[in-house]
């Protein structure tokens, strides 16, 4: 009989399939057969100490309650895990502030600045996705939320793409500090990846849910 390639396939595929992880109980049960047969070939002249098999017993049994707890605690982190983006399900369609660069569409990006404490002078840098500094201009030293027109000195509008904010104070004319902005961005997915929180910013920038430090209403 001609056996046709997609059943060689098949029959390949089935054999290379890991087969299922057993349960608990039947390696149990496997191990107590094992130790009923270790007992029956004995040497009756030298026969095997009966706390030998208390503690081969204990061995197993703190074996099986292991592997129990860690399917229960993997059990556990799944739901604490879903259960934590659904609590920030509500952030989508929203605005959240957190240091993290924006992508900017030619609308005007919204910024929150804090330079230093007791700085005499502030100023705003704008890099490009490169890290080349496209822009730079005084800034309230004050601080508080601004607008970036994303308007050069020429009057050309930058293009669009992701641009980074720095917020340098300076006293006595030196540099005292360099921090980044945070800025205003929509929420487009919250989502968990490697146990942590990310939430998907408008133009796919990701930040963690734990770097937000505001969110509100868009407009």
């Amino acid at each position: 009989m001609e056996i046709s390639a997609s059943t060689r396939l098949e029959s390949a595929n089935r054999e290379s399939d890991p087969a299922p992880p057993k349960p608990v109980s039947s390696d149990f049960e496997t191990f107590l057969r094992m130790l009923t047969v270790q007992m029956q070939n004995q040497d009756p002249l030298n026969p095997v100490d009966s706390s030998d098999y208390a503690v081969q017993l204990a061995t197993f049994s703190g074996v099986e309650q292991q592997v129990k707890t860690n399917d229960l605690l993997a059990a556990l982190g799944e739901q604490l895990g879903t259960g934590g983006v659904a609590r920030f399900a509500d952030w989508i369609g929203k605005e959240v502030r957190a240091a993290a660069p924006v992508h900017f569409d030619g609308s005007p990006v919204k910024l929150h600045t804090a330079p230093t404490e007791g700085a005499e002078e502030a100023l705003l840098v704008v890099r490009d996705a490169k890290n080349h500094e496209v822009y730079r201009a005084q800034i309230d030293v004050s601080g508080g939320d601004m607008e970036w027109s994303g308007v050069g000195p020429d009057g050309q509008v930058f293009l669009t793409g992701t641009y980074s904010f720095q917020v340098e104070s300076y006293s006595n004319g030196k540099v005292i500090s360099s921090d980044m902005a945070e800025a205003y961005a929509g929420v487009s997915e919250v989502k968990m990846e490697a146990g942590e929180i990310k939430v998907v910013l408008t133009g796919g920038i990701e930040v963690p849910a734990s770097t937000v430090t505001a969110v509100r209403n868009p407009g």
